[in-house]
């Protein structure tokens, strides 16, 4: 879907078609789900405000993708400043709904902890290296495409992606050996 300069965007296909989409990329950065919807609708708004500035050189996803990733860093950057930002709350609060029916109470409490505890070393990479992870391992986007959205070559965000994985590595506590 791809818009040429003279053709404005149907705002309404647009919203449609790629809503979920930017959501997850949202909830992604932010995991609270009210952030994420507040932060999907300024995408869009940003979009129809801005159409203009798409030339039509890549996918429409693709700007949208930087669009989603842009405000999604603005706005934890303004949460922080503000000290509202509650890291993992709605990811505990869904692995807690979907746990009705578990089996075991004390290991769905190890799993939810264990996943907040990963959530917040990924949120503690440096910027560029969330992002290339975030997109790749939870969007599950092409590292080409990862590219053009930051506006890279393909090989920093392979190097991005390393990196990325040497701090999660360096940062993940080993399991307890030997438990008696």
């Amino acid at each position: 879907m791809k818009k040429k300069r003279e053709n404005r965007i149907n705002i309404t296909e647009v919203v449609e078609k790629y809503h979920s989409l930017i959501f997850r990329v949202a909830i992604g950065f932010v995991h609270v789900r009210e952030d994420a919807e507040d932060i999907t609708q300024e995408v869009f708004i940003k979009a129809y405000q801005n159409q203009d500035q798409y030339r039509g050189e890549s996918e429409i996803s693709t700007w949208l993708y930087r669009i989603a990733v842009t405000t999604s860093l603005n706005y934890i950057a303004q949460k922080k400043r503000r000290g509202f930002l509650q890291f993992g709350e709605e990811l505990l609060k869904s692995l807690f709904d979907k746990a009705v029916d578990t089996i075991d109470p004390h290991r769905e409490l190890e799993v939810a902890q264990e996943k907040e505890n990963i959530r917040k070393i990924i949120d503690s990479l440096p910027e560029k290296q969330r992002i290339a992870f975030v997109l790749t391992r939870y969007e599950e986007l092409p590292q080409k495409e990862v590219a053009e959205i930051m506006q890279i070559s393909q090989r920093a965000v392979e190097q991005l992606l390393w990196r990325a994985k040497a701090n999660l590595s360096k940062k993940m506590t080993p399991p307890i050996r030997n438990r008696k």
